[in-house]
């Protein structure tokens, strides 16, 4: 037993063999977890057909309330986001510990900038009286069921910018644990796993963007 332990890198947990099948088993976890995310999501994107089946020249006439320039440059931003964190993962697997770091931050600050893009929306959206559900206010659009469009815009953008939170605080705690020097080639699971979650919420973004900026 004690020569068991002394051969067992610090990293890998006690009852895993060795490094690959704690990495594979976390993978396959991590994977697990975003099918379930994207069901989660899925449902939302039903409603999402659902309703615009049978308002199709609402749909039209309120995605022209919204801000397609910023949109796309949220796009770019987040597709620039999954290009650093995936150079993250590159950098850890090269024992390159500075490049994993700054390519961390840089997704951070990527992610910031998409939130602060997405607040000055919001908050336009605000001072004309565009509100989900009973709030909404604003006269600029003729449809009696104006206000469906902007419930499901603010339901589906809510819940994603909610991931982006969620993101930033995992990218942050992994830079964190960079610092310190607990990754490197023969150990970065954290940083892969973190990865793939944060490239799942870029391909919700692709998927957000057409259909609710690009609707004519």
């Amino acid at each position: 037993m004690a020569n068991h332990s002394t051969s067992h890198p610090t990293h890998v947990q006690h009852h895993f063999v060795d490094s690959d099948q704690q990495f594979d088993t976390a993978k396959l976890g991590m994977w697990v977890f975003l099918v379930n995310e994207i069901l989660f999501f899925g449902g939302l994107f039903c409603a999402y057909i659902v309703y615009r089946t049978w308002y199709p020249e609402l749909f039209q006439m309120a995605a022209l309330e919204l801000n397609t320039f910023w949109g796309a440059v949220n796009t770019v931003v987040l597709i620039g986001s999954s290009l650093t964190v995936a150079m993250a993962i590159r950098s850890a697997q090269k024992n390159q510990m500075k490049g994993l770091r700054i390519n961390l931050l840089i997704t951070i600050a990527l992610a910031i900038v998409f939130m602060v893009i997405k607040g000055f929306e919001y908050a336009h959206k605000f001072e004309l009286g565009i509100f989900p559900g009973e709030f909404y206010t604003y006269e600029g659009i003729d449809h009696p069921q104006a206000a469906i469009f902007f419930s499901i815009y603010y339901m589906l953008t809510g819940v994603h910018a909610l991931h982006v939170i969620i993101g930033i605080g995992l990218i942050y705690w992994i830079y964190l644990r960079a610092k310190k020097g607990e990754f490197s080639s023969e150990y970065y699971t954290p940083v892969e796993i973190t990865g793939l979650y944060w490239h799942l919420v870029d391909l919700i973004w692709i998927f957000l963007f057409p259909l609710l900026y690009l609707i004519e």
